[in-house]
């Protein structure tokens, strides 16, 4: 009984663990979009007549910003499909087990 409850417990503690990445991410997914609704607002205010909105300096925070996202991303969906699920207890237990 002892060693289904500590598996309960270890599942537990791996999925609320994968839920606050989740929620990392999607906070600043939230976060991204709406600070970059407001650049875009900004800027369309500060446009003078004729001028166009595609213009590079307008995308900087976009771009960059976006390129960290994706990392975040990345590191929060990717290391499942490439290392494997069991990668991160593999890990600790070879050094564990190398520490010895």
């Amino acid at each position: 009984m002892e060693i289904i409850n500590k598996q309960d417990d270890i599942k537990y503690l791996e999925a609320k663990k994968r839920v606050k990445k989740l929620k990392g991410f999607y906070s600043h997914l939230t976060i991204y979009i709406l600070v970059n609704l407001f650049i875009v607002f900004i800027n369309i205010q500060d446009l003078k007549p004729g001028e166009s909105y595609f213009q590079y300096k307008n995308f900087i925070t976009l771009i960059f910003w976006g390129i960290g996202l994706v990392a975040h991303g990345m590191s929060v969906f990717v290391p499942q499909f490439v290392l494997g699920r069991n990668w991160e207890e593999r890990k600790i237990k070879e050094l564990m087990n190398k520490n010895k």
